[in-house]
Formats: C-alpha cells, sequence, structure tokens
C-alpha cells in the first residue's frame, strides 16, 4: 500500500497538469477575425472589421457597404456559428452582381 499512494499521487498530479495545460489551450482565442465566426464578428471593433473585409475581398471598393451587410447578417437569429469569410463571401456576390445590373 505504501509503494501505490506515491504512484497514485504522481498520477493524479499528471492528470490534472494535462487537464490544465486543455484547457488553457482551448480557452486561447485566435486572433484573426477573418477566420472566426460572426459571433466574432460583433464583438470587434470597427477598425478590425474593415481590415478583415479587405483583407478577404483583396480590394478597397464598397467596404463600408460591405461591412454594413456583413453587420446586417450578423444580427439574424442563429447566424453565430456562420464564418465571417462565408458572410464576406456572400456580401460581396451580392454587392458585384448589384454592380452589373
Amino acid at each position: 500500500m505504501k509503494k501505490i499512494k506515491p504512484v497514485i499521487k504522481i498520477f493524479i498530479g499528471v492528470a490534472v497538469l494535462v487537464f490544465v495545460i486543455t484547457v488553457f489551450f482551448l480557452t486561447q482565442q485566435n486572433g484573426s477575425l477573418e477566420s472566426g465566426t460572426l459571433q466574432n464578428w460583433k464583438t470587434a471593433s470597427n477598425e478590425r472589421r474593415v481590415a478583415a473585409a479587405q483583407i478577404l475581398i483583396g480590394e478597397d471598393a464598397n467596404t463600408e457597404l460591405l461591412v454594413a451587410c456583413v453587420d446586417k447578417m450578423s444580427e439574424l437569429p442563429d447566424s453565430g456559428e456562420m464564418m465571417v469569410r462565408d458572410a464576406v463571401s456572400l456580401c460581396h456576390t451580392g454587392i458585384k452582381l448589384k454592380e452589373n445590373l
């Protein structure tokens, strides 16, 4: 019994350490808004939104309209899990279609 107690203590210590490290890495947020969800979009500043939109579409044209479109999409129910890049792509496609009509 005396030999088992230190082994159990070491096992519990290692398990707690692995758990803490896992929780730490899972709670770290990705700093990139471009690969985030619309829930991240809602909490981001306007400067980060504009920068993410410019990065994703690769141009400066219609950036304000694009940001407004994605803002509107982020307010829809159950849209929090949608990826920002998908929403920007949809809005950008809609803007381009409207320009060509």
